[in-house]
This record gives structure tokens, sequence and C-alpha cells, in this order.
């Protein structure tokens, strides 16, 4: 009996501490979930009559919590913005309401009537609402124009020029061709040759064999590229007789020539050793030779026409 009593007493006394506790959440949990809708605020609504979708604003004195947009959302009116004053502190909060009627609106503890307004004269069941209108496109102007088509030029240039850079890559030729200054004549790069070889001085140095052979090569080279005759592929009779069937032939111009050709003939094959002059014989008679036989440059038509009109003729008389 004593033991039950004891029992007893001790599960009371658990479930008065259990009770309590319990209470204390709750009061805690009640502060913590609604703080601002339990809160009575200090405020003032500068209209409580608006049209549908227009806003009013709502203004609250400093308070310890301040309700957020969540908070003053309710009943159809809905807080947009708020923003607080800092000049005094107090919030301001921006409210609308899309939904026609009455509403009673609530601020912490508070309630106030709303009344939202339709926009009078306005029968959306037999208004003429017409489609969204398309865009307005506007004329191009110059300017856009000109960028466009500078774009596209811009583009159909570099296509080009990547064309020609790989035709000229795969055709293994340069990017940039530079302009050459034209040939010389035949006549007178066979005169500088000439000079240069003299200049060498190899027969005085005991290269007799290269001198002549150079000399005669000069020569040959002239005759080919002057009047196709293919010297350097005949022997000296073969050139001798193609020079008698040419427009330069004369007995000098024959007679120069054979003495050069010979000269060598006589070194290359025979190996004979010619005196000293007859080397500069050579050189001599192969300038005159090259001199000689050079083609003259065609006639001015306006300068013959002078030099042929009878009265210029008679004036000079």
């Amino acid at each position: 009996m004593i033991q039950n009593a004891l029992r007893m007493n001790f599960m009371k006394r658990h479930l008065i501490a259990l009770i309590f506790l319990l209470t204390a959440l709750a009061a805690t949990a009640q502060d913590t979930i609604a703080p601002a809708e339990l809160t009575r605020y200090k405020f003032k609504l500068d209209s409580t009559s608006f049209l549908i979708g227009d806003q009013a604003e709502l203004v609250i004195e400093p308070a310890t919590i301040f309700p957020t947009l969540e908070d003053l959302t309710n009943n159809d009116i809905v807080a947009v913005r708020q923003w607080v004053d800092s000049t005094n502190g107090t919030l301001h909060t921006a409210i609308t309401s899309f939904e026609e009627g009455e509403h009673w609106y609530h601020i912490g503890t508070d309630s106030l009537l709303i009344n939202v307004r339709d926009v009078a004269g306005v029968d959306t069941t037999t208004a003429n609402i017409k489609d969204i209108a398309d865009i307005l496109r506007q004329p191009y102007t110059f300017g856009e124009i000109a960028k466009v088509v500078g774009i596209i030029l811009g583009i159909l240039a570099i296509i080009a020029a990547a064309i020609f850079v790989i035709l000229r890559l795969k055709n293994h030729k340069p990017l940039i061709t530079i302009p050459q200054e034209p040939p010389l004549p035949p006549d007178t790069r066979a005169l500088n040759a000439l000079e240069n070889l003299r200049q060498q001085q190899k027969w005085q140095q005991g290269k007799v064999k290269e001198y002549h052979t150079e000399l005669t090569d000069i020569l040959r080279n002239y005759l080919e590229e002057t009047y196709h005759i293919q010297s350097t592929e005949m022997t000296t009779d073969q050139t001798l007789d193609a020079f008698q069937s040419s427009l330069a032939y004369s007995e000098d111009n024959y007679a120069k020539l054979r003495q050069i050709l010979q000269t060598a003939d006589m070194v290359k094959f025979a190996k004979s050793e010619p005196l000293p002059y007859q080397h500069d014989l050579s050189m001599t008679q192969a300038v005159d030779f090259v001199k000689s036989t050079a083609p003259q440059p065609a006639p001015n038509p306006s300068t013959a026409s002078l030099n042929t009109d009878p009265q210029n003729t008679n004036q000079q008389q």
C-alpha cells in the first residue's frame, strides 16, 4: 500500500512538470511563429478606397518588429514594395488589389475595411478588345545599310584573299610578286660579260683554256639570243655556216668570228699556247664583233617622217 502511494505521488509530480513544460514551449512557439500578427502598430493609410490596380500607401510608425511584405499581404490585398524613411524611421508599404469589392485588411492586431472599385463604364463582355498589335518595324537607315554592306564586303574580301593564298601556295608561287626591271638587250649583256672577263685577267694567271672557253661561250650565247643560231650545240664550222645565212653577215664580221673560234679550238683541243697579243686580239675582236652585229633600234616614225619631209629638207639646205 505504501509503495503504491509513493508511486502515484511520483507520477503526479512528473505529470505536472510535463504539463508546465509543454505550456511554456507553446507560448514561446506562438511568440516566435507570428510576432507581427500579435503586434499592435500605429499606422495610417492614405486611402481606404481606390481603383482596381491602383496603389495606396501604408505608413507604420517606428516599432520593435516591422511587418514584412508577406505579413501585409492578406484578403486579396497585396503588398508590392516597402521602404524605410531614414529621417523618421517610419516604414512605408505600397499596397494594391486586383479583386473588386470590400476586403478586411489585417495590420498586426488591427483591421481595416478597404473598398476596391472597378473601372466605371467598361463592360468586358461587350467591349471590342483587340489582339496585341504587331511590332512596328522602322525603315532601315543609311548608316545601318552601309554597315551591313561593309560587313558583307569585308567577308567577301577575306574569302577572296584566302582563295588567292591557297592557289598561290598550291602552284608554288610567291604571294607577292616584286616587279623586276626589264632585262638588258643581248648585246649589252655580252659586252658587260666580256668586260668582266677582261678584268679577271685569267690568261695572265695561266688560265688560258678557261679564258678562251668563257670568251667563246659569251659569243655563242649572244648569237643564240640575237639571231637564233644554236651555237652552243654546234661546232665551229657549223656556227660559221649558220652565221653566213644571218642578217648580220659580212666578210669582216665573219673573219673576226672565225679567228676567235679557231684560236679557242687550238687552245682547248690542240693544247696550243697562243702568244700574249693573241689573247688580247681575241678580246678586242669579240667586242668589235658584238658592236657591229648588234641589232639597230627601229627608227621613230615621227622622226623618220620629219627627216623625209621635203620642206624640212629645203629648210636645212
